[in-house]
């Protein structure tokens, strides 16, 4: 049997940047990413500081993106509602590969009656509608954002459980595999020291495609009025506020907006970039 060449960090990375979209999207998720993080120190003014003489202006030299009707900057208010959408984003993205992986390592390796009843569990969870399942949650445990990390990690980790599965029906054939049962090796041993690091390479790539479904969720959820509470802000909150003035004061909706749009274009191309890197098709191409 030919061994594939291990596919170490140096050699990924050389695969991944000739991707150039994947490039420009990773700084540009770079660039939203620290201003957000970093928002207080560059934020021109605190993200509630209202200003109701000035209510509503056009960008200037003074608000670069202009404020809201209460007159508060709405760059400030960008750059902090982005490290709530981002938060949600990756905690949201965190829950649902915990649950998506152990569910679907356990019913690929387990196979037999326990794999036909626990796909079935998945095939009637994807029948429900996921932003009504996500509204269902909210509404009965309350508006509390630590609660919407868990409810959207919650309904979108059933994909992550597919993969998952077929990726160990597969590897569980491998003579390695079989090899290690004849030694006697533990069933916990085995799934996690050699199944699940070869499943690795298709978790990366979905989780990375995750992340921008889980920020849209919480945007839908947020523009609903379910999500986000003021004095808190976040895109999809900024989005509401602006669609409610948008004929008036249109600046409001543009500019959250184009920053949502541009996260979830560079995330992913980032995700195209992984994808392309972790194919073993290209295993051998340096």
């Amino acid at each position: 049997m030919t061994l594939q060449p291990a596919r170490t960090p140096p050699r990924l990375w050389h695969r991944f940047r000739r991707h150039r979209a994947a490039i420009a999207g990773l700084a540009v998720l770079g660039l939203i990413s620290s201003a957000s993080v970093f928002a207080p120190a560059f934020a021109p003014y605190p993200p509630d500081a209202q200003n109701l003489e000035l209510g509503a202006a056009a960008p200037s030299t003074e608000h670069l993106l202009g404020t809201d009707v209460l007159g508060r900057d709405l760059l400030s208010r960008l750059l902090h509602g982005g490290r709530i959408s981002l938060a949600v984003g990756v905690c949201g993205t965190l829950v649902s590969l915990i649950i998506g992986v152990g569910y679907g390592a356990l019913s690929g390796y387990t196979g037999g009656r326990l794999d036909d009843i626990m796909m079935r569990v998945v095939d009637v969870l994807y029948a429900l509608p996921f932003a009504v399942l996500v509204i269902v949650l909210m509404v009965v445990f309350g508006r509390n954002l630590v609660l919407m990390f868990v409810a959207i990690g919650a309904v979108e980790w059933l994909t992550m459980a597919r993969i998952v599965r077929g990726q160990v029906l597969a590897i569980r054939q491998e003579p390695y595999v079989k090899a290690a049962q004849v030694l006697g090796f533990s069933h916990a041993r085995i799934l996690f020291l050699h199944v699940l690091p070869n499943v690795i390479g298709p978790v990366v790539v979905y989780t990375t495609l995750t992340v921008p479904r889980v920020i849209l969720l919480e945007a839908f959820i947020s523009f609903l009025g379910l999500g986000v509470q003021p004095p808190m802000s976040s895109w999809g909150l900024l989005i509401r506020e602006g669609a409610e003035t948008m004929d008036s004061f249109p600046w409001l909706m543009v500019f959250p907006g184009a920053e949502l749009a541009l996260a979830l274009f560079a995330l992913n191309f980032v995700g195209d970039g992984l994808r392309d890197a972790l194919d073993p098709r290209f295993a051998g191409k340096t």
